[in-house]
């Protein structure tokens, strides 16, 4: 690259540097504006007599108003939606350490969700994976806060830059309806394999933060023996390899013997010295819950099954699947404690 290029180069990078922090600040601007729209609605409504007739009068004439002197973007669904806004974060100085970080479309989406620690959680992994608004519309569509609550023993879930629990990082079940595969039809491992190499950005982002693709069907061998591996993934926060076994039927103890053996070699022939221990996943279309009760899996720190579904489940299914999930972690909680309780060795 000649001295020009590089000096062209440099000139666009400063302006392009500029044109960020004027829209990141615009955008912080904007985004107060609007909650102290909210916090002044809110105010006037409470001096109306009848706050509920009061408010939706006051709401149309000021959106009237300022629509004929301001222009379009102060509608009275959008009046509302600053109103929402003040009552979500009452306090700006907890509202400002995120919420003026987002965009107002990404607020918007935010503060619907009920769940307070819900959007806690949206609002920080928002800020951390920069999200687009897309993004975050589809990991609120699929429930990814409280499919990570399923693996959670302390449901209290923030962003972090540090792996504090591989909880945070293992979801059960994976949505991969954007891999568009028929609900019904069986499907090869071979074909699902395919179509998540097909939508690997997405297959990425629905794994969570830290992911990063390394090989399909990566091969390991021995002395007498070739070994292939579906999926290979490293997450850098939690620095370690992760392997993904894919399989379209129902969990049996010779998935979980096999993923067992992959990890233990994975661990052998290929973890580098810095690395922490390999985690598997086997990513199944149903679970056997026997075979998790009474395999490996249930004594270990680094094998997972987890289900994938091929839409979107519904809340109502997602708590069900949630509740069933910890009744079974109390059941083996219970079973292990009683276990110890009866054993001299552990006393």
């Amino acid at each position: 690259m000649s001295e020009l290029s590089i000096f062209h180069a440099d000139i666009k990078a400063i302006l392009e540097q500029a044109r960020g922090k004027a829209r990141s600040a615009v955008n912080s601007a904007m985004v107060e504006a609007y909650w102290l729209i909210g916090q002044r609605i809110v105010k006037e409504e409470q001096y109306g007599s009848s706050r509920a007739v009061y408010g939706e009068r006051l709401l149309a004439n000021l959106s009237r108003e300022l629509s004929a002197s301001l222009g379009k973007g102060f509608s009275y669904a959008n009046l509302r939606n600053f109103r929402q806004f003040y009552l979500t974060y009452p306090d700006w100085e907890i509202c400002y350490t995120a919420c003026s970080k987002l965009s107002w479309s990404h607020n918007r989406l935010i503060m619907r969700e009920e769940n307070a620690k819900a959007r806690a959680y949206y609002l920080a992994e928002t800020v951390d994976q920069q999200w687009t608004v897309r993004q975050l519309e589809r990991k609120i569509q699929s429930h990814s806060y409280q499919r990570l609550l399923s693996s959670q023993s302390d449901v209290s879930l923030v962003s972090t830059t540090k792996a504090e629990s591989l909880g945070d990082f293992i979801k059960d079940p994976y949505v991969l309806e954007f891999l568009q595969l028929p609900e019904s039809s069986h499907l090869r491992e071979s074909e699902l394999e395919q179509a998540i190499i097909d939508e690997l950005q997405k297959f990425l982002l629905e794994l969570g933060k830290g992911f990063s693709f390394v090989a399909r069907q990566m091969r390991i061998s021995t002395e007498t023996s070739h070994f292939f591996m579906d999926l290979v993934f490293y997450n850098y926060l939690l620095k370690c390899f992760v392997i993904i076994d894919l399989k379209t039927g129902k969990l049996t103890h010779q998935d979980v013997g096999q993923m067992d053996m992959y990890v233990r070699m994975f661990d052998d022939l290929k973890r580098g010295e810095d690395d922490n221990p390999t985690i598997g996943i086997i990513l199944c279309d149903s679970k056997d819950e026997t075979v998790v009760k009474y395999s490996v899996i249930n004594d270990s720190q680094q094998l997972f099954a987890s289900k994938y579904q091929r839409v979107l489940p519904t809340e109502a299914e997602l708590i069900a699947e949630i509740e069933r999930e910890k009744r079974l972690i109390g059941a083996h909680q219970e079973h292990q404690s009683a276990s110890s309780a009866s054993d001299p060795k552990a006393q």
